[in-house]
């Protein structure tokens, strides 16, 4: 397995309930976990990220709901449509219904079709589905 140069550590009140929204949920696979001390490395269609037990190890200050206040996370998907699917599935609370999104990257306009969720801790996830770009 190849790490990406960047991957999010996430720190979680309650690891099992995250372990199931990411995996049985989403669909994250388990790369590898650290049972004993309530971590986890999951990938998602090229996508990476860990997941870890509340501790002292990082703390900087108190954690309150919803934790990673001011960021959001872009993971890129194939399609977000088996997502949504799944959140409704298990009545999971949605942040904002899938919608097309445009942006302007120099000279081009990238279409994005994108989904919101909050992870139960409350970390936002922005999973985005490539449409088509455009130069203008």
């Amino acid at each position: 397995m190849k790490f990406n140069k960047l991957v999010p550590e996430l720190s979680v009140k309650n690891f099992e309930k995250s372990l199931k929204f990411y995996t049985e949920v989403i669909g994250f696979k388990v790369e590898y976990n650290r049972l004993d001390s309530l971590f986890a490395f999951l990938s998602f269609q090229g996508s990476q990220i860990m997941i870890e037990q509340e501790n002292e190890n990082w703390k900087v200050g108190k954690l309150e709901y919803p934790l990673g206040r001011g960021i959001n996370l872009q993971i890129e998907v194939e399609s977000i449509e088996p997502i949504f699917k799944a959140l409704k599935k298990n009545n999971y609370p949605i942040f904002v219904e899938p919608k097309e999104s445009s942006y302007l990257v120099g000279k081009k306009k990238i279409r994005c079709k994108e989904l919101l969720v909050q992870d139960p801790d409350g970390y936002l996830l922005r999973f985005s589905e490539d449409l088509k770009e455009e130069i203008i």
